[in-house]
């Protein structure tokens, strides 16, 4: 498929398993060499699937990493199984194992966090979302407990708003204030590591839970946790 220009080795892969391809007439399987004078068929949702690219969000339990698996941890992309698809999902997008195929995290949660995660096919919503130059806004609910007497001194508060730096880097200015009495609200325009529980942990805060409820323009809403659904083809992230 390939060698005819039909289609790249990733989206022949895809489209096989999703049982779009005949070989002389009959349902391609992986691995199968064909002859260089097979009548090789698509299905025309192959084509149609060719021009888009899903982008899938995700409501992050504790205990899953945002990429690869590492040290006995499942990848938050394991749980993209048709059985976790939300029932509220209003996509007209239906699921089929090659939309797993170059799923990548767009920004992450560490394995103690949980909320909304993206993760996407499509190389422009990852360029969107991450690196330096990102402005899209990320929004969380953070639970804390100071460690001193009383309340977390206004100071203090001002401090993680803009004074503080990690890593020996000035960080951008951060929108912070009180959600209720023992959780507070941060909105960043920038995502280094583990940032939000070493800002805290500089001003004298445990960080006891943390819930990313938006990015951009997508909120989490009523997304169960481990369940997904797809980003809607009228939702912006800006």
């Amino acid at each position: 498929m390939t060698e005819r220009g039909l289609a790249s080795r990733r989206e022949a892969d895809a489209w096989i398993e999703a049982g779009w391809v005949r070989v002389d007439g009959e349902l391609a399987v992986l691995g199968q060499r064909a002859a260089a004078d097979a009548r090789i068929t698509i299905d025309e949702r192959a084509h149609a699937q060719q021009a888009r690219r899903v982008t899938i969000l995700l409501h992050k339990p504790v205990g899953y990493v945002s990429g690869q698996a590492e040290d006995g941890h499942e990848p938050a992309a394991a749980l993209i199984r048709p059985e976790n698809h939300w029932s509220g999902d209003r996509s007209r997008e239906r699921f089929h194992p090659g939309q797993l195929r170059g799923l990548a995290p767009a920004g992450r949660l560490d394995i103690d966090s949980t909320g909304l995660l993206v993760l996407t096919q499509d190389g422009r919503v990852a360029k969107l979302l991450i690196g330096d130059q990102t402005r899209v806004e990320k929004e969380y609910l953070v639970r804390v407990a100071w460690r001193g007497q009383g309340r977390l001194p206004d100071e203090q508060l001002e401090r993680l708003r803009h004074g503080l730096e990690l890593d020996g880097v000035q960080l951008r200015p951060a929108r912070v204030s009180w959600q209720n009495e023992d959780q507070l609200r941060f909105v960043l325009r920038e995502g280094r590591k583990r940032q939000i529980r070493r800002m805290c942990d500089l001003v004298g805060l445990d960080v006891l839970a943390l819930k990313r409820v938006r990015i951009g323009s997508v909120v989490l809403g009523a997304l169960p946790p481990g369940q997904w659904r797809y980003l809607d083809e009228h939702e912006r992230f800006v």
